[in-house]
């Protein structure tokens, strides 16, 4: 029994120390929104009634244990035994799932409140990688969602396959992508910052690796980044990119990709034309450097194995200059 009690007691404080570090990866407990805020608090005060009940009932653990039995007959008890289960057994867990019920209500009531003047985003879940537009702006990206700080944002959530489930810890709780369905996550940042997100469904063969990235940028920012995507990108600027376009151009790429303003307008693969400016590839499987592009290029599935791009074999010269055009494309 004691080795039991004592087990719980490290178990209790593992959970802690790994809620409390946030440093490794993202976690409810570090909330950088306001719909984050108020998970956070129900999460937190969950975690705070369990841990009291652990240690009142640990408490009497200890003191069961420690006591022991007593000589010379049976000591009388100062608390009845029916109003020790009453009171212990019954109306201190209905006050407790009342407190949580009461909690949970007004969270979930304030998740779903619409605000005024909301930015539309359309988020689709692909195989496995996301699609995310901005329907208002005419701006099509992939596996980065821009946000700006502080205004009110409605992610449109919508899959083409299979279920996903959109969830960025430090800014709001799961929603799922339903095929058929049309679901919305809203939330409004407070600080800016680039924050990882995941499909917490599982999705199929590379659910691991479906995760994307939200930034998260002060107004004045996000307006720059708007504006420079609403245009299409410029052509190549130099001989080495301006023979990669060719090079793209003539192979299956352009028949699965998009660039804007180019006669690629492929529906398969993410759209390419922002893809130099991308923090990371292959739905933030990768950094978005030219090794990295090149060995996506020719081989993504010792990259990604499953994913729907075929290897694309090229001769060194024309896998250099296919780079330089990609890069260039912001």
């Amino acid at each position: 029994m004691r080795r039991r009690l004592w087990f719980g007691l490290v178990v209790v404080l593992l959970l802690a120390l790994v809620a409390c570090s946030t440093k490794q990866s993202p976690a409810i407990t570090d909330p950088k929104s306001t719909e984050a805020h108020t998970i956070s608090g129900t999460w937190w005060l969950m975690c705070g009634l369990a841990s009291a009940v652990y240690l009142v009932v640990g408490g009497l653990i200890v003191v069961a244990l420690f006591r022991g039995r007593r000589k010379g007959g049976p000591t009388p008890f100062r608390i009845r035994d029916n109003t020790f289960i009453v009171v212990g057994g019954l109306i201190i867990p209905a006050a407790i799932l009342l407190v949580l019920g009461a909690q949970v209500v007004h969270a979930s009531n304030n998740l779903r409140q619409p605000e005024k003047n909301p930015l539309h985003i359309e988020v689709v879940g692909k195989r496995w990688w996301w699609a995310v537009s901005y329907p208002d702006q005419g701006i099509t990206t992939a596996n980065e969602v821009h946000i700006p700080v502080g205004r009110p944002i409605e992610i449109g959530l919508d899959s083409d396959n299979v279920i996903h489930s959109f969830w960025v810890p430090q800014l709001g709780g799961k929603v799922d992508l339903i095929p058929g369905q049309h679901n919305i996550w809203r939330l409004k940042a407070t600080k800016s910052g680039t924050f990882r997100g995941e499909c917490a469904e599982f999705c199929g063969l590379q659910h691991a690796r479906m995760n994307f990235l939200v930034v998260a940028q002060p107004a004045a920012t996000f307006d720059q980044w708007l504006v420079r995507h609403q245009l299409p990108p410029s052509g190549p600027d130099n001989q080495l990119a301006a023979t990669g376009q060719m090079i793209f151009m003539r192979e299956p790429c352009s028949g699965c990709h998009t660039i804007r303003g180019t006669t690629a307008d492929g529906t398969i693969g993410p759209d390419l034309t922002d893809v130099g400016s991308r923090l990371a590839l292959g739905a933030n499987t990768i950094p978005n450097t030219d090794g990295y592009l090149s060995g996506w290029i020719v081989d993504s599935q010792s990259i990604k194995p499953g994913n729907l791009m075929p290897p694309i074999p090229m001769s060194s010269s024309d896998l250099q200059a296919v780079v330089a055009y990609l890069r260039s494309l912001k």
